[in-house]
């Protein structure tokens, strides 16, 4: 009887252990994120020393077409075809991801911004306020 109640314990031992596992299991995370992660290591830090060396990159989707936004990188130090065909992987995957999910937005298009060497770092270019339409 006692190799019985021993059984009973160990037996719901483990199955307390593996409930415990598999709520603390994170989901999986999305292939569009894990690909901007490497799409931002592959930048790196964007080194330049002149605005010649700084160029954008088209980043993400939106689910009216167009990219999500616009990377600064430097030529210095990344590889252009990798990044732009990393990039591409990119986008295709979050398109993917909101065709699945039905994800909608607002339709806005954005234009390119252009980059900037600002202290030795590639950055996008901010728009003046004048640019944006405001007084």
């Amino acid at each position: 009887m006692a190799p019985m109640k021993l059984k009973q314990h160990t037996f719901g031992a483990v199955l307390a252990l593996f409930m415990l596992a598999s709520c603390a299991q994170t989901p999986a995370e999305p292939e569009s994120q894990r690909l901007a992660r490497e799409l931002r290591s592959l930048i790196g830090t964007a080194a330049c020393s002149s605005d010649s060396q700084c160029r954008t990159v088209a980043v993400g989707a939106k689910p009216c077409g167009g990219p999500a936004g616009y990377w600064a990188w430097s030529t210095q130090d990344t590889d252009a075809e990798r990044l732009t065909a990393l990039a591409q992987r990119q986008a295709a995957a979050e398109k993917r991801e909101q065709e699945a999910s039905g994800l909608r937005s607002n339709c806005r298009m954005l234009t390119d911004p252009g980059a900037a060497c600002v202290a030795h770092r590639c950055q996008v270019n901010v728009p003046s306020p004048a640019s944006r339409g405001a007084s």
